[in-house]
């Protein structure tokens, strides 16, 4: 039987929450042959906005006690997820960003986020999954430290709390292109090795990757200074490296990034003060595979990671200003775009691909 691709994409790609709601996405989802999602925690949230506290969990032993109103609600927001998409016939990959959690500079502010991730465990148990996603920090400097020794030691510590969870909880760390200290995917990757728990892997983002090292979207040629050359020498070592532990590959974000007309600095439509730029940029301008005018080696990239043996969850993470946009008709017509990036991208990638999307969006075999 040859590797296995599964067809995956994170809830808020087809829409925010705060304008559309997540039981019409999840029916997208499987009517455009998605499999899996990855859940974005404000879908989660506005689900819990508006349910009841009385709805039942689905996961025997789930327990409100101790909880409060708020991590009541969320919990039952989680049961009634996990429905969903039982009914759906959706798999759960991870949830997702558990933010800002590693390197804090007070120490009471740590301790808040191991309580929150022990309430994250909670929630993660309820939906029916095992991973939870930790985006690197970006914290203002002043917040957080980029000492070595600390971040290994604090997320070392949260995949010892996992470990000791029953199940198990697993940890997907991914380098954000704006990360403060962590930002790019061998900083992530180096750092994974070190932690050295069975359940700490890194998720490869292709747009964070190439955001960082090929990108620059406040220049005016949207170009990092060395991005040909930075960028083949991080994909030859995305070949020699995740081959050594592709197990600790634990997913595969695949999207790519607008080539904007004027460079991202104030003035620009889209410059924000309190944001990097890169940041900007990706809250705004990512797209699909295939989608035009990406610009992004998110291809190569892809290709690197599975020919150094990666099988598995390939994921279409999506923000866009076209996302934020009220419109009833937006969740369809982003899952439109995502099967057929997935058609194109499973023919360039010479997968098996036995599910079509015929134009009015019923699948068939």
């Amino acid at each position: 039987m040859g590797a296995r691709f599964i067809p995956t994409i994170a809830s808020q790609s087809l829409g925010r929450a705060w304008h559309h709601n997540l039981e019409h996405k999840l029916s997208l989802c499987q009517r455009y042959a998605f499999e899996s999602i990855e859940l974005f925690f404000e879908d989660l949230d506005g689900i819990a906005q508006s349910l009841p506290v009385s709805h039942p969990p689905s996961s025997p032993g789930t327990s409100f006690a101790g909880s409060t109103d708020t991590q009541e609600r969320q919990l039952a927001a989680a049961a009634y997820i996990h429905e969903l998409c039982l009914a759906h016939e959706l798999e759960i990959l991870c949830i997702q960003p558990f933010m800002h959690y590693e390197g804090r500079l007070d120490s009471s502010s740590h301790q808040a986020a191991i309580q929150d991730l022990h309430f994250w465990i909670r929630l993660v148990h309820t939906l029916g999954t095992d991973l939870i996603q930790i985006p690197s920090s970006f914290l203002d400097s002043s917040n957080c430290t980029g000492s070595r020794d600390i971040l290994v030691a604090e997320l070392r510590e949260a995949a010892d709390i996992g470990l000791r969870a029953t199940p198990p909880i697993r940890f997907a760390y991914e380098a954000l292109a704006w990360g403060t200290h962590v930002d790019t995917w061998d900083a992530a990757w180096s750092i994974v090795q070190e932690v050295d728990r069975p359940n700490f892997g890194t998720c490869i983002d292709t747009f964070n990757l190439a955001g960082r090292i090929f990108a620059d979207p406040a220049s005016p040629t949207g170009l990092t200074p060395n991005a040909l050359e930075d960028s083949q020498k991080s994909i030859a070592k995305i070949r020699s490296e995740l081959s050594l532990a592709i197990d600790k590959v634990f997913y595969v974000e695949v999207c790519d990034g607008e080539r904007l007309d004027a460079p991202l600095l104030p003035g620009h439509a889209w410059y924000n003060a309190e944001q990097p730029p890169r940041m900007s940029w990706s809250r705004n301008a990512r797209l699909f595979p295939f989608e035009k005018p990406g610009y992004l080696p998110v291809l190569e990239i892809l290709e690197a990671v599975c020919e150094a043996g990666y099988t598995g969850h390939i994921s279409f993470e999506l923000f866009s200003r076209t996302a934020n946009q009220p419109d009833k008709e937006v969740p369809e017509q982003h899952a439109k775009r995502a099967a057929i990036a997935w058609q194109k991208l499973s023919q360039h990638m010479r997968w098996d691909s036995p599910r079509s999307i015929p134009e009015d969006g019923h699948r068939y075999v």
